[in-house]
């Protein structure tokens, strides 16, 4: 009796795995896009019409491709195989169709239909050339004789350009089959015709590319029913050409002739046993003859290469919900309520004050360990920037001999100068202080600008879901930082103004006015030794080195007498007719409009101009170590603790008001969608995180499947 005809090749498949991956394929199912699990799927690769199209039609069990006798796949078809349940009348006919997702919603129920779509949508995007693109085109296919699966159709290898092809069409198929074959969560199935020479082909070439251990590709001898007469494929079967550690599987394919005629796969595979069936030179290979035993190796490949990558998809799972939830519990979750709003504002101000006194303290959770950030950048902006900063200033710098010179012969008045005196010297160390002030309020800006930053590290993942309260927030701790600003700024003034307003001489870090001259003396000694000595031999005064001078000691002139003598004239005794008398009359020069010092600096000057340096270079450092120490502690007072200690309580004064809550928390547009869809993602993961654990097998071969009957 004849044999029974054989049930489509995709029943096998579906029958014997399905209960394997089923769990697994409801992720990429119910995720689409959104997952980033890469599930098996079964990708055909092969020079152009090698019959890989067939091959894929004969495994799924459906007539849907597009042929020609020119170049048919031009784009790749990803087809989604999805199985549906029977119908409990077993007599009635299995639903089956198809669904493209650039027509999502419309159901193909006739399978030429399908693939006068497919051949539509290729021309919409290419026109009628023979070019090829990368878009993909994707179909589902529903029926209850699948595996839920992805097998893909890709464009065949060419190696001349046809029509209006690019010059590098070669490079750009193989580039594009490469990008499908290189996860190793696909199977290559690498088409080969019989009737070329396998050491050339393509498909292998690309296979050993993305799999070069071979434990995932099957190689496929198609066309062996239009060999040469007196020649077999038995070597190739055989792997003597070209060793495959997967082994070779032979196929007859429908001719172009079995396809015009409409020829049906059922038909096709019924041809292929007897084919195989008159061949005595195959009989002993029959594991390896066949769509059915291609499906059987399929199979077996298939429950192995599941088993080799379930923990590696198990644990993608696992890492993916832990990304998920905690991505969905940034999303937070809305009410209507007021006391359901309040809690929510509360919680989000509480959190925010709480992360901002803990970057100022340092002791953030997430704190940055590749820079530093907070706490530490307010230390180094007062101890790098303003201490270090001031430390290199010289309060002489800015100060020539003669602007010294000026300020004391300006604080004598109209009487000769006897001493260093003590108004020029405060004059001049006001204005020293007085440079302080700047960088002092640059440093509280500074320490505002960082402060501004440190919350803006606060802003949480629930935050961003309510624009207008970011807003509100941010506005809230400008103005509030700003507050802290202001009296800070205001306290480092009046710290200048109270070094500035009393000149404590008497400070036992002030080097002195006795010392001051005493210093002075000896850097004239040592730069004006010939001076020295015509001063010691002079009938002056021995070794004063004009100390006697500014300190006030009045040399007798030898006019004395003559000063006593016109001094001591009765007043009613005329002066003038005496002078006119004995001398001509002298015409005074009028005084310049600016009067500035003479050029020549005598000895005396010298001394006094040293030691009014020396007098302001210590009593500065008095003031600037003063300033560097109180500067800082004011703007820590005034802004940095005060808005640490403050800022939750101005979030409560500010926005904690019941009339607010709605309006605050409204939600962007997206986030809603965002968590309903996180929501959808985690629930099919949370399903697939329980995959069977137990040992994978195939527990049903194509040989012990019970074929259904069908009608032809």
């Amino acid at each position: 009796s004849p044999p029974a005809s054989p049930p489509p090749a995709a029943a096998f498949l579906g029958q014997s795995v399905i209960p394997l991956v089923n769990k697994l394929q409801d992720i990429l199912c119910q995720l689409g896009s959104a997952s980033t699990i890469d599930l098996p799927q079964v990708a055909v690769v092969g020079s152009q019409s090698s019959g890989k199209s067939s091959v894929l039609e004969a495994l799924v069990g459906k007539d849907f491709l597009p042929r020609s006798s020119d170049i048919c796949t031009r784009r790749p078809l990803v087809l989604q195989l999805v199985q549906t349940l029977r119908r409990s009348d077993e007599k009635s006919e299995l639903v089956e169709w198809g669904e493209f997702l650039h027509i999502p919603g419309r159901q193909f129920t006739n399978f030429s239909a399908i693939r006068k779509e497919i051949q539509l949508e290729t021309e919409r995007d290419m026109g009628t050339n023979k070019g090829i693109s990368e878009k993909q085109i994707r179909l589902k296919i529903f029926s209850p004789d699948v595996l839920n699966i992805t097998l893909v159709d890709l464009p065949g290898i060419t190696k001349v350009p046809v029509g209006d092809q690019p010059t590098d069409i070669e490079a750009r198929v193989r580039t594009m089959i490469l990008s499908y074959i290189k996860h190793k969560t696909c199977i290559i199935l690498a088409v080969s015709p019989a009737n070329a020479d396998l050491a050339n082909s393509d498909a292998l070439q690309m296979a050993r590319i993305a799999d070069p251990d071979g434990s995932r590709t099957i190689g496929v001898i198609s066309k062996l029913d239009i060999m040469d007469r007196g020649t077999d494929a038995r070597s190739l079967l055989l792997g003597n050409v070209i060793p495959l550690r997967l082994g070779y599987v032979g196929v007859v394919n429908r001719s172009q002739e079995d396809i015009s005629r409409n020829r049906s796969i059922r038909d096709a595979l019924t041809n292929e046993e007897n084919f195989f069936r008159s061949r005595p030179v195959y009989h002993n290979l029959s594991d390896r003859c066949g769509v059915p035993q291609l499906a059987k190796k399929l199979n077996t490949i298939l429950v192995q290469h599941i088993k080799a990558v379930l923990p590696d998809l198990k644990s993608r799972i696992s890492n993916q919900m832990i990304f998920l939830q905690k991505e969905l519990t940034s999303y937070g979750e809305l009410t209507d309520s007021k006391s359901g709003q309040a809690a929510l504002l509360l919680g989000i101000i509480t959190k925010y004050s709480s992360d901002y006194q803990s970057i100022v303290e340092g002791n953030y959770e997430e704190m940055s360990t590749t820079e530093l950030s907070g706490g530490a950048r307010i230390h180094y902006i007062f101890q790098e920037i303003f201490v270090r900063g001031l430390e290199e200033v010289d309060p002489c710098d800015v100060l020539t001999d003669e602007d010294i010179r000026t300020a004391i012969q300006n604080a004598t008045g109209p009487k000769n100068v006897l001493f260093v005196p003590e108004v020029p010297f405060e004059v001049l160390v006001r204005r020293q202080i007085a440079r302080l002030l700047e960088p002092s309020l640059q440093c509280a800006r500074y320490i505002y600008d960082e402060l501004v930053k440190i919350s803006q590290r606060c802003e949480s993942y629930e935050l961003q879901r309510f624009p207008l309260l970011r807003r509100r927030i941010d506005e809230v701790v400008a103005n509030f930082l700003r507050d802290g600003l202001a009296p800070a700024e205001t306290m480092i003034g009046h710290l200048i103004e109270m070094e500035m307003d009393y000149i404590n001489t008497s400070h036992p870090a002030f080097l002195g006015g006795s010392k001051a001259v005493e210093v002075a003396l000896q850097q004239q000694r040592s730069s004006m030794c010939d001076i020295g000595q015509k001063f010691t031999r002079s009938s002056g005064p021995v070794g004063s080195w004009g100390i006697p001078s500014i300190f006030g000691t009045i040399e007798k002139s030898s006019s004395d007498g003559d000063k006593e003598h016109i001094l001591n004239r009765g007043h009613s005794e005329p002066i003038q007719g005496s002078v006119e008398s004995s001398y001509a009359c002298i015409q005074l020069r009028e005084p310049p409009l600016v009067l500035r010092v003479n050029d020549v600096q005598t000895e005396h000057e010298s001394v006094e101009i040293s030691v009014t340096r020396l007098l302001l270079n210590s009593y500065y450092d008095i003031a600037r170590k003063n300033i560097q120490d109180s500067v800082p502690k004011a703007i820590m007072h005034f802004l940095v603790n005060h808005s640490r200690r403050e800022l939750q309580s101005v979030f409560i004064r500010k926005l904690y008001r019941e009339n607010m809550f709605e309006e605050m928390l409204q939600e962007k547009e997206e986030i809603a969608a965002k968590r309903k869809r996180c929501k959808e993602i985690l629930r099919v993961l949370q399903q697939a995180a329980w995959v069977p654990t137990k040992p994978l097998h195939s527990d049903k071969t194509p040989n012990q499947v019970c074929y259904p009957s069908h009608s032809v």
